[in-house]
């Protein structure tokens, strides 16, 4: 990019509650360069399962997928992109990971759930070229739901961005009931394996070692995950 670039990702929790901060840090970051914005939607995909009697099923954070869940999480992930495009104006582009040829590995125990490759998708490259702010859902060719942490951060790399964003309901890494300042890449592992890290913050965390350790400047919260 011949611009700094900087991924903001949100779920689907914050881009229902706060997407006037969203919009505040898309606005501080854009003075700087380019903004692509990866979302999630999760809290609407869970309710939404539930009312129509399927099952909600998650493992280390990633929701499993069968066919009638996949329509779900599109329906779920169009909604979310559409609010968040309303709200960060004009600018925005909303874009579905599937279409744009978001890139991911299947894993086969989760059914239709993909496990995303760095990219960088020529859609995306063409909008922040044209000074647009790209809108992410995260689904992959397949089509395959992937997790929006780990699609931010897949993006980020294949995109060379130089910043990371996880913004969050909570206020950071929570170690011991402490947040976290820093946070080594290399600790995340250990963390997960000691049940000190479980549920949703484990692909979060594992998405931001990953993008801490490709040279990233990477925040989730308060919390800034280190090499």
């Amino acid at each position: 990019m011949s611009r700094p670039l900087a991924v903001v990702k949100c779920g689907g929790t914050v881009a229902a509650q706060a997407l006037a901060d969203v919009v505040a840090l898309v606005d501080e970051l854009a003075r700087d360069g380019g903004v692509v914005v990866v979302h999630g939607a999760g809290p609407q995909i869970s309710r939404e399962m539930e009312r129509r009697g399927l099952t909600v099923q998650f493992v280390e954070g990633r929701r499993v997928t069968d066919a009638a869940a996949l329509e779900v999480v599109r329906e779920s992930l169009s909604a979310v992109n559409a609010a968040c495009c309303a709200a960060l104006g004009p600018r925005a582009v909303g874009l579905a990971g599937d279409e744009i040829g978001l890139a991911a590995v299947q894993v086969p125990r989760l059914g239709l759930v993909g496990e995303p490759s760095p990219c960088r998708p020529r859609t995306i490259v063409d909008a922040l070229a044209a000074g647009r702010v790209p809108v992410v859902a995260p689904l992959a060719a397949g089509p395959l739901n992937v997790n929006a942490d780990e699609a931010a951060a897949a993006l980020a790399i294949g995109l060379e961005a130089e910043r990371i964003v996880f913004v969050t309901d909570v206020p950071g890494v929570l170690v011991g009931g402490t947040v976290r300042e820093l946070l080594p890449a290399v600790e995340t592992e250990g963390l997960v394996a000691s049940g000190e890290l479980e549920g949703g913050i484990v692909p979060k965390v594992r998405a931001a070692a990953r993008a801490a350790l490709a040279g990233l400047d990477v925040r989730v919260g308060a919390t800034a995950v280190t090499p």
